[in-house]
Formats: structure tokens, sequence, C-alpha cells
């Protein structure tokens, strides 16, 4: 069995998030992490390799510029086998739907049994790119999975939905969202830190893995931010002094009154 492990850069959780008004895109100057969802998605697949289903190798695979080989570098240590870098100047731009359509195309390539990743990213928060994936794919896709099992070529998954949880079995191959309740992801030893630059690496550009230019990209794209409108300022709060607490007590029942609260 092969796992496939979907990773991606996004700006440090410290870094305050700003939009570049002129590319009405994601400022991502500063410093930048893996995605912390989607290190439950790496220590799910160690889960299954531990837990005994012959998995043969652990690929992280990620689409983004040559900084992005950093978190590539973090998930090899935290248990990937090797990594795979999508990087290309055509690719920037591209929303959910080209970036989906991108990453099946390398996926293609990789031909995984299992493609795991995190619920989200803490950048972007679309929860979409694992079904864009999977429909690319022609694989079944469960998100927000929060327990999985694997055995004879199957998975048994709980979920997460409205209304409680889902237990669904699966046939592989397919594309599984995990939830951060999954999990709680082991920290890299200083051995595997030191050892991650030395993995196997392979960086492929958009003609590589089949790519068509005019799916990728800003033009490729399905959608455009048309208008960036800040959030209204909060107003200041209201300060009731608790120097008579019958008095106290009766402004904030008023308070709340008014707002119809109670």
């Amino acid at each position: 069995m092969k796992i496939c492990c979907l990773v991606k850069e996004v700006p440090d959780a410290a870094v305050e998030k700003r939009i570049d008004p002129e590319t009405k895109r994601l400022d991502r100057s500063g410093e930048k992490n893996l995605n912390p969802f989607d290190t439950h998605a790496i220590e799910a697949a160690m889960q299954v390799k531990e837990g005994g289903a012959p998995v043969e190798e652990i690929v992280a695979v990620t689409m983004g510029p040559d900084s992005a080989v950093r978190a590539l570098h973090k998930a090899v240590a935290l248990g990937a086998d090797r990594s795979v870098h999508l990087t290309d100047a055509a690719l920037e731009g591209s929303d959910v739907a080209a970036t989906g359509y991108a990453l099946a195309k390398v996926l293609e390539k990789e031909s995984p049994d299992l493609v795991l990743l995190g619920q989200q990213s803490d950048d972007g928060e679309c929860y979409t790119i694992g079904a864009v994936v999977a429909d690319h794919l022609k694989m079944p896709s469960l998100t927000q999975v929060i327990k999985m099992d694997a055995a004879d070529g199957k998975l048994t998954c709980e979920r997460q939905a409205e209304y409680g949880y889902d237990t669904v079995e699966v046939e592989l191959p397919a594309v599984i969202s995990v939830g951060d309740a999954i999990n709680e992801p082991r920290y890299p030893s200083l051995k595997a830190i030191m050892g991650a630059k030395k993995k196997p690496l392979d960086s492929h550009g958009a003609g590589d893995v089949g790519i068509e230019p005019d799916r990728v990209g800003q033009s490729g794209s399905r959608t455009a931010v048309l208008e960036l409108r800040p959030p209204p300022q909060k107003e200041a709060g209201e300060i009731i002094e608790d120097e008579d607490t019958n008095e106290t007590v009766e402004k904030i029942v008023v308070w709340l009154d008014e707002r119809k609260l109670i």
C-alpha cells in the first residue's frame, strides 16, 4: 500500500494574516510553516503503517513555491519516507479548483492506494480540496474523519456529522480528509529532523505531470476575488464599575434586556 499525504505551506500562526490589495491574494511574505491540520494526516498515515497494514511507503506531496520545501522537510521529519514538490510559476494564483486539478495530476503519477490530508488549511480554510482531488481521481471521498481502521483493502471510518457521528466503510483507493480530533501528532526526533533533508525529494514542473496550462493559474481558475472590504471596527465595550452590587446587577439586566438576550 502506498499512502500519499497532501501537505501545504501556510503563514505561521504568529503572523498576522493580511490580503495584498494589489493581487487580492493572501500576503505570504512572512514566516511560514507546515499546515498544522496536515500533521494529523501524516500521523494517521503513520498509525495505519504501525497498525499492521502493508504500507510500503508514505509520500508527502505539496504544490507551492520554492520555500514550500521546508514544509516537505517537516513532513518527512514527522514520518513520511519521501516527498514530491510541484512548483511552477504557471501555477501561481490557482484557486481551489485549479489547485485540486494540479494535485490530482501529481497523484495520478504516484498511483496511491490512499490519499490523506487535513480537513482544512490554516490560511484559506476552504475545506474542499480533498473532494476536488477525489473527483479528478474518480475515488470515493470522506471528510471530517476522526477514526480510521484499515483492513482487507478497506477503511472503516468514523466521521463527524452535523447530527452526531457516521461509521462508513470505504474501499481503497480513496481520499480521506481527517479532522484534528483523530490523533495527537508526535513530535519529530532530532535525528529525524536532521535526516529529513537527505530523504528523496522529487520536484516537478506543470508540464512534467501533464498539467494543461489553461486549467491552472489565475486565468485557469473558476473563481476570482472582485473586491476587498475590511471588517468594521469593533465598538468599545461598556465597563460597569461594581460600586453597588444591586445597582450593578440591575444595570446588567437592563443591558441584556435591551438587546433581547434575556
